[in-house]
């Protein structure tokens, strides 16, 4: 067996593993802020992991903002809903769902580079611990009401 023979097939068995891992998926993903002069926004999507691996969405980037973040909301003392950064991302077990709504976990823009206006779109990279860099290019839609018709989407 040659050395070549070898080498591949020694690689072979250390990528195996990484096709077993996190899959995941994104839907449903728009933008919005909170007005034409606004100088922040935030995004919301559905992330789902279909594969048999736990990971977790650990940043991510644009050049629509000068500051990019995941965010979540956290209740205090008082029981008022607070916007905190999540600086250690969000997990999305293997199978499971996450979602990025109004009211919860959302991606936040502070410092918007230009005016985000309906119809048009901003460009981010996801970042996950385990699966690839995601680009997304998700639609800017002001007008979209909450899910349901309350104010968690």
């Amino acid at each position: 067996m040659s050395f070549k023979i070898i080498f591949t097939a020694g690689l072979a068995a250390l990528t195996l593993p990484a096709l077993a891992e996190a899959q995941m998926t994104i839907e449903n993903a728009y933008a919005r802020s909170s007005g034409p002069m606004a100088r922040s926004g935030a995004a919301f999507m559905t992330i789902t992991n279909s594969g048999d691996t736990d990971d977790r969405v650990t940043g991510v980037l644009s050049d629509a903002a000068a500051r990019v973040e995941l965010h979540t909301h956290i209740g205090d003392e008082n029981g008022i809903m607070r916007m905190r950064p999540a600086l250690d991302g969000f997990p999305v077990a293997a199978g499971a769902t996450l979602m990025l709504q109004r009211g919860g976990d959302h991606v936040m823009f502070m410092g918007l580079t230009a005016p985000w206006r309906d119809g048009g779109e901003v460009i981010v990279t996801l970042l996950f611990e385990h699966a690839a860099p995601m680009v997304l290019r998700i639609p800017i839609d002001q007008d979209r009401p909450p899910r349901s018709g309350s104010a968690s989407d």
